[in-house]
């Protein structure tokens, strides 16, 4: 049995991929987040060990490291969007980079053998191109850009034969999850949609690429199983639909209208300050690691309505 370690494991996407694991393994997960928007909804399972530590403290990061002897660690965890980051911003800055050396540092010190690193595809800021590659130059244009592309060079200058790093670079994540996110533009869309009658969209002509959430724990579960060995220190974009976000309200509204039986469901676009556009291409996962992605915006966008339907999820407001 090996044992993964998961940074922020309390939130949107680890929430999802911690109950995925615990039924489709037998790893044992040890999740280690301060969970600042609650952790009521974490499993209980024997394979399940909860530890509620902060990752800007070094030494309980290194002793649930060597107390549960990790072989893989999936740091996820961060202030996860613009908005929140400028709320405190040396706090930010704080989880999001100045942490992250003594973390790599920690986890090559006591033999974990496998780092994957959630950064994100904001990291392009703004671009014109249908296709941009990981190659492209990275303009971030926030704070949270910023330091998230900043801890990539820092992960592979730590990497070795016996320390394996993997980066990857998200696209939004949208639909389900057992700790729900509406911050995020499907997801945000839909519950207006659904529970108000309405959509708001702050601009609208912006590009941005989709991933649904179980292609991404889809994804880290391939990373966390398999052995990434020959793809040590590389990048991936991770994505599947580029979509402006008048196209993500047209889909929204046609589907909930469907589904609620509902045809008068206004979309109100509104002028926005975030410029931030650009179309990632991820044919690079789909060649080297053989991955394929298997679900749409569509289906996140029915999950979320079938969630609303059954009270999976309440007070989304």
């Amino acid at each position: 049995m090996k044992n993964l370690l998961i940074t922020g494991g309390s939130g949107y996407v680890g929430s999802r991929l911690i109950c995925q694991l615990l039924q489709e393994t037998n790893l044992k997960i040890i999740n280690y987040d301060i969970s600042l928007f609650g952790d009521g909804h974490l499993p209980k399972d024997e394979k399940f060990i909860y530890v509620k530590q902060d990752i800007t403290n070094p030494k309980s990061f290194e002793k649930a490291i060597r107390e549960n002897k990790i072989d893989i660690v999936l740091h996820l965890a961060c202030i996860s969007n613009d908005p929140t980051y400028e709320l405190n911003s040396e706090l930010s800055k704080k989880i999001n980079f100045e942490c992250f050396e003594d973390l790599v540092k920690i986890s090559k010190k006591n033999n974990v053998k496998k780092f994957i690193y959630a950064s994100t595809c904001s990291v392009y800021g703004i671009s014109d191109s249908p296709n941009v590659y990981e190659t492209n130059e990275l303009k971030p244009i926030t704070d949270y850009n910023k330091y998230k592309a900043l801890c990539e060079p820092i992960l592979k200058k730590y990497l070795d034969s016996n320390f394996v790093g993997i980066i990857i670079r998200p696209a939004t994540v949208c639909g389900f999850s057992e700790k729900m996110r509406f911050d995020l533009t499907v997801n945000i869309l839909t519950n207006f949609a659904y529970n108000k009658g309405y959509i708001r969209v702050f601009g609208g002509k912006q590009s941005r690429p989709n991933l649904h959430i179980d292609d991404m724990c889809d994804l880290y579960k391939t990373l966390i199983l398999s052995d990434v060995t020959k793809f040590n220190g590389e990048i991936f974009n991770v994505g599947t639909e580029n979509l402006k976000i008048i196209e993500v309200a047209e889909k929204v509204k046609n589907i909930v209208e469907n589904f609620k039986l509902r045809q008068n469901i206004e979309i109100r676009v509104e002028e926005s300050a975030d410029i931030r556009s650009y179309m990632i291409n991820s044919d690079k996962i789909k060649r080297m690691l053989n991955f394929t992605f298997k679900k749409t915006v569509d289906n996140a966008i029915e999950d979320l309505c079938k969630a609303f339907e059954n009270k999976t999820i309440v007070d989304s407001f």
